[in-house]
């Protein structure tokens, strides 16, 4: 999958996360297997126009806050 370096921190953000954790431990070994369902969603994301991606940010981020209440 294939995320622009320039999406992480907000995508960190809108996560919950660190950008280190996104890209991984590069001393584990990757899991086998299927991504789970974010994970696939987030290269197409990563494809749409830049106001696309930023409107679907800004729904993240309003479903976050609200699970976070």
């Amino acid at each position: 999958m294939r995320v622009a370096v320039a999406m992480l921190p907000a995508l960190a953000t809108t996560l919950a996360t660190t950008v280190e954790s996104l890209i991984g431990d590069a001393s584990k070994p990757a899991k086998r297997g299927p991504a789970p369902k974010l994970q696939q969603q987030l290269d197409p994301i990563s494809q749409l126009p830049k106001a696309q991606q930023r409107f679907v940010i800004q729904i993240l981020d309003t479903v976050i806050a609200q699970a976070n209440r």
